[in-house]
């Protein structure tokens, strides 16, 4: 028997790693002579650099950037000498996270930070690299990501501007010949699982403006530095953003980076799948387990089971889910095309007690779903 083993975390919980490990145990227990492969996943939000590094086989980069109120502080991402890959999450240099709740400003925010990360990876030789673009605290549509990197935007006057939200409206030429030379050549990749527009009541300042700190007012500003940006990209590049699907995400910087990085916006679920070379894993396999904390019906909404789903359909492999919590129907589960479903918690718990029990209860779930295929 071939089992691939493919979950995202159980948060707070088990990491992907922890649960590929419990599962190999409980399925040992009955299947001495398993073929087992590991592949632990996640969907490009918390927790998927952990899983990128381990694919990349890359190391921690720690440089000074700006944070987004132009402050330095340290920001990490990976990098591996060996692929030539660099993973960056704009939120280490860029997010909100980095902010106190009244700093929230996206008027006043910049993406440079992400751009400064993106170029010490050009600068290092990088030939691809994977952004994530989740949990961001700006709202410039990537000018401050594309001023790093060499762009410069100016005024009427011809006047350089500062790469903020408020700016954009400004925006009356873009000057690309200093930008870095490798941005030709490099392979960019945008983790992306919004479909929101650039600008519009679906777009980045409607949607995402007043939980960076917009008021009404300043929401209707952004909106139409939004349009103005994207008028003057499609006056310089013949790009119509409005058209591209996910262009709103991160505040425009889904836009932005298929603009000035020549990027290319994938599912966050999809990258990760192509650097755990997935599909080639899953090959010949019996069965696909795959799990997280909470199977319900959000779950083919872009998330690591729907990917694992999707995979091994292509490969008419059964997939089972083995889950914290459960909570979809049996019709639920026809429609997501799910073999078998289990939740591993064993009697009355608290939450508290069932996290602290993960890894015993899926030993014992993986033990039992073995027990029924022998």
């Amino acid at each position: 028997m071939k089992f691939v083993i493919a979950p995202d975390k159980f948060k707070g919980s088990l990491t992907g790693f922890e649960f590929c490990d419990a599962v190999e145990e409980g399925l040992l227990m009955v299947f001495k002579d398993a073929e087992i492969v590991k592949r632990p996943l996640a969907d490009g939000g918390d927790g998927t650099m952990e899983v990128a590094k381990h694919y990349i086989k890359g190391e921690t980069v720690t440089i000074t950037v700006n944070d987004p109120l132009f402050r330095p502080i340290n920001a990490s991402y990976l990098y591996s000498d060996e692929t030539k890959i660099a993973y960056i999450e704009m939120a280490e240099a860029s997010g909100l996270k980095l902010l106190n709740v009244d700093e929230f400003d996206c008027m006043e925010t910049t993406t440079s930070g992400t751009g400064e990360l993106i170029y010490d990876a050009l600068e290092k030789g990088a030939t691809e690299i994977i952004l994530g673009i989740g949990g961001s605290a700006t709202n410039d549509g990537g000018m401050g990501m594309a001023n790093a990197l060499g762009y410069r935007f100016l005024d009427e006057n011809n006047q350089e501007i500062s790469p903020i939200g408020k700016n954009l409206s400004k925006v009356r030429t873009i000057d690309d010949s200093n930008k870095h030379k490798q941005l030709d050549l490099v392979t960019v990749k945008v983790a992306c699982d919004v479909t929101n527009p650039f600008y519009g009541l679906q777009g980045a300042a409607y949607i995402y403006g007043a939980q960076k700190g917009a008021s009404e007012n300043e929401i209707i500003f952004l909106n139409q530095g939004l349009c103005n940006f994207a008028e003057i990209i499609k006056k310089h590049y013949k790009i119509d953003l409005q058209k591209v699907s996910g262009a709103g995400a991160a505040g425009g910087v889904g836009g932005g980076a298929l603009v000035f990085l020549n990027g290319e916006l994938i599912s966050g679920n999809n990258l990760v799948k192509e650097l755990a070379d997935f599909d080639k894993a899953i090959k010949d396999a019996d069965w696909v387990i795959t799990g997280e904390g909470q199977l319900d019906e959000q779950t083919l909404s872009g998330k690591t089971i729907d990917g694992v789903i999707k995979s091994a359909k292509l490969h008419k492999i059964p997939v089972a889910a083995l889950c914290g919590s459960v909570s979809i129907t049996v019709a639920q589960q026809r429609q997501f095309g799910l073999a078998y479903v289990s939740s591993i918690v064993r009697g009355i718990s608290t939450l508290k007690q069932a996290m602290e029990q993960s890894k015993d209860n899926l030993v014992n779930a993986a033990y039992n779903f073995a027990s029924l295929l022998k």
